[in-house]
């Protein structure tokens, strides 16, 4: 009810005024991550020989120009997406898992990235197609996926470092092959045959890190020796004095 001109009062419909809600602000993404997810998805839509770097650049909306500044190659944009899916496993690394055996420390550490990757999917069965087709670029995917893996290791609480190391992360790499190759075919949400391949694999794999490990401390002494014979000669311009002899016969004590 409200009071006219003239005195007399007058229904009035007392509407409250809508509030005013600001339309949700569109993110877009940096200028790298946009060429990422550009080339990852035109992954999933073509053979990677058929994808240009005008195309990668169309899709991400952004100039040859600006292309050339960020990524020398698509090779590199691939490189970057590596170190992106690195960082979302690393970023979510906790220490719940401290206490328990280095295989189940690991499964956690793989399945978080296949979480990571799965927005990725069709584009990584493209590239995984095309690299089966050409060995040399397998070969530079190969070392990215190393570094990626010995990350993973570390992630895990798991030694990377030394001969024993290398052996550790190239292994790892193959079998995140045969991972990927049945997870690629596995439209289950729970993924459970990849997962079931992926605890058979480390299984597998634990213990023949376990025989690389023995193998390595029966060598050391080994190793020892040889540098004794031919590090500590008399005479030698790297003899420093000390008793050569004495240091070989302890290098073969186990």
């Amino acid at each position: 009810m409200a009071q006219d001109h003239d005195g007399s009062f007058s229904q009035h419909d007392a509407e409250p005024k809508a509030a005013v809600v600001d339309a949700p602000k569109i993110v877009k993404p940096a200028p790298k991550d946009a060429l990422i997810e550009a080339l990852m998805e035109l992954a999933g839509e073509r053979v990677w020989d058929d994808i240009s770097i005008s195309d990668i650049a169309a899709r991400a909306n952004l100039s040859l120009a600006d292309f050339r500044d960020l990524y020398p190659s698509k090779g590199a944009v691939l490189a970057g997406f590596s170190r992106k899916i690195d960082r979302i496993v690393l970023e979510g690394t906790s220490d719940d898992l401290l206490d328990e055996p280095a295989k189940e420390r690991l499964f956690d550490v793989l399945m978080r990235r296949l979480d990571a990757l799965t927005p990725y999917k069709h584009g990584l069965e493209g590239i995984a197609e095309w690299l089966g087709r050409a060995p040399m670029a397998a070969a530079s995917v190969n070392r990215l996926e190393v570094n990626s893996m010995r990350f993973m290791l570390e992630a895990a609480g798991i030694e990377s470092e030394g001969p024993v190391g290398a052996v550790k992360v190239q292994g790892l790499v193959l079998l995140w092959g045969r991972v990927l190759r049945t997870w690629f075919h596995d439209d289950d949400a729970g993924v459970a045959k990849t997962m079931a391949l992926l605890d058979k694999e480390l299984e597998r794999g634990s213990k023949f890190v376990s025989r690389a490990e023995d193998l390595n401390r029966l060598a050391s002494p080994l190793v020892s020796l040889a540098r004794a014979l031919f590090e500590r000669r008399p005479g030698s311009p790297r003899d420093d004095g000390r008793d050569w002899k004495k240091e070989a016969d302890e290098a073969t004590k186990f």
